[in-house]
């Protein structure tokens, strides 16, 4: 007989699952008695920045993580994250502490009350065992079931009694979840492809998780097809500087049919292209046009307003696509036209970001969290390779900075840029610290102006020139980051923006830019 914990982390190291990424409590301490040397657990300060650290992590394995959390209160401090990771469906295990067994109906002190419910719907699967015994395959199941499109966080609730028991071995399974897509369905949106007179792509960051990125670009290139990033997309799909693409897409409805008018056929690959972020009326698609929607996610499907479905594998659904019948001639697009080069004499966030690309080292991630600087980023920082750019899904704040760490951990030979907001890094300011211990050459870069601009740009749409507690006065990010242990710059001009930008670019140890912008 093996214990509860030796079984189980047996099954860790059999799914590569051995970095914990957790922020230990008294529940959870009896897990690491004697916890293997060759496995790794990385520290967070606060639980929120230890489930974004492992959902960077995650993402950039493409394999699920396993983060550890003390019962109700690490799981309520962790949750909004967690929202982030099933929006961003990342493949997390996240397992939780619980109290004894035998002094549960006491409620005692730090237990979890309804544990597998407190986390929902936010995982696509929760447990706490019956029996200490099923704890090894309650851990299997949810590695399973988070590694099963769509990729989403699960939740096993485990009590502290628990480890110490005896149990039989589980051994460790494969599963092949990819799904190809229905023929029948891929061969009618294939022909309807082929024979259409002006098709338009709409990419989503499901060409990013499936890895689909040069059968997308082969795809558009057969059928001389403009190529939109869907609203709000959380990963890359597409190359910002090829000839078809044709930018991206507001996340309002009226704004959506506009730009895509005049377009017989939309594809849309990976993701919702009907993702609103206001109210809007009238059509969903422009007059005229045929919609088909390819992704694994059946939700994504089941919410299309308009057109038809196929829940598949993007990459495994180009490929039939790809194979599908010839297209008539069609004229490319006409190409876009370039900006202008900013020469610095304002120091605005654009101006910033174009810095960034002119700098940047090649195969560098920007990992971004700046909200207001999003449309000033699609214009002046385009993302030209594959898997070099993440952000978050949900909307929600505090998962870019240390998102950035666990992108880093698991790309150790690329540089990792954090493109953060100045408002946003305050959420998880914390993680620097992570950073710092883990010695993890990330450049976070803050963009400095001095309150939530996002809520001041969102506030005009409704008329509201004032909003209350939207200043973020007296925020000195470069003494927040050396009291961590990372070294940081300020730059306040053009010029000594781009002296700090290629000392952070060169470190080999993580380094922070203060860029305060107009």
């Amino acid at each position: 007989m093996t214990t509860v914990r030796e079984a189980t982390f047996a099954l860790l190291e059999a799914y590569g699952m051995t970095t914990v990424f957790g922020n230990p409590g008294s529940t959870e301490l009896p897990m690491f008695r004697d916890f293997p040397e060759h496995f790794r657990y990385v520290l967070g300060l606060q639980e929120s920045v230890v489930l974004a650290m492992a959902d960077g992590y995650a993402q950039a394995t493409r394999n699920a993580a396993l983060v550890n959390l003390h019962s109700s209160a690490g799981t309520g401090h962790a949750l909004g994250n967690l929202f982030t990771a099933y929006k961003n469906q990342t493949p997390l295990v996240v397992t939780a502490g619980q109290q004894a067994r035998s002094i549960l109906p006491y409620e005692p002190f730090l237990f979890a009350q309804q544990a597998t419910e407190f986390p929902q719907p936010f995982v696509k699967w929760a447990c706490e065992p019956a029996r200490a015994e099923d704890v090894p395959a309650a851990i299997a199941r949810a590695y399973h079931v988070a590694m099963e499109p769509p990729w989403g966080p699960t939740f096993v609730s485990v009590p502290i009694d628990d480890w110490d028991r005896e149990c039989d071995p589980v051994s460790a399974r494969r599963m092949f979840a990819r799904n190809p897509g229905d023929p029948a369905a891929l061969g009618e949106a294939a022909a309807a492809l082929a024979k259409a007179r002006n098709p338009v792509f709409v990419v989503g960051a499901g060409v990013g998780r499936d890895g689909a990125w040069d059968q997308v670009i082969a795809l558009a290139e057969r059928h001389q097809a403009g190529v939109w990033v869907a609203p709000l997309s959380s990963q890359c799909s597409f190359p910002e500087n090829h000839p078809l693409f044709r930018g991206f897409l507001t996340a309002g409805r009226e704004a959506i049919v506009e730009s895509l008018g005049g377009h017989d056929l939309i594809l849309v690959l990976g993701g919702p292209m009907s993702l609103y972020h206001v109210e809007g009326f009238g059509p969903h698609v422009p007059e005229g046009a045929d919609l088909w929607f390819i992704g694994d996610n059946p939700v994504h499907a089941a919410w299309l307003p308009e057109g038809n479905a196929v829940v598949a594998n993007c990459r495994l659904a180009l490929e039939t696509l790809l194979a599908g019948p010839a297209p008539v001639r069609r004229d490319p697009p006409a190409l876009l036209a370039p900006l202008p080069r900013l020469d610095g004499s304002v120091m605005t966030d654009a101006y910033l970001l174009q810095q960034i690309a002119a700098l940047r080292p090649k195969g560098s991630i920007i990992v971004e969290e700046a909200a207001s600087s999003r449309g000033a980023m699609h214009d002046r920082l385009p993302i030209v390779e594959r898997d070099t750019f993440y952000t978050t899904a949900s909307g929600g704040l505090g998962y870019g900075l240390p998102a950035a760490i666990g992108t880093a951990l698991a790309r150790t030979g690329d540089k990792v840029i954090a493109v953060i907001g100045d408002g946003s890094s305050m959420y998880a300011i914390q993680g620097l610290h992570a950073a710092a211990q883990l010695g993890t050459p990330v450049s976070f870069v803050i963009i400095k102006n001095g309150r939530y601009e996002a809520l001041h740009s969102f506030g005009r749409k409704f008329g509201m020139q004032s909003l209350p507690g939207t200043q973020l006065p007296h925020l000195d990010f470069c003494a927040l980051a050396e009291a961590q242990g990372v070294a940081a710059r300020r730059a306040e001009t053009a010029a000594t923006l781009d002296e700090a930008l290629k000392w952070s670019f060169a470190a080999d140890v993580p380094s922070l830019v203060e860029a305060v912008v107009d």
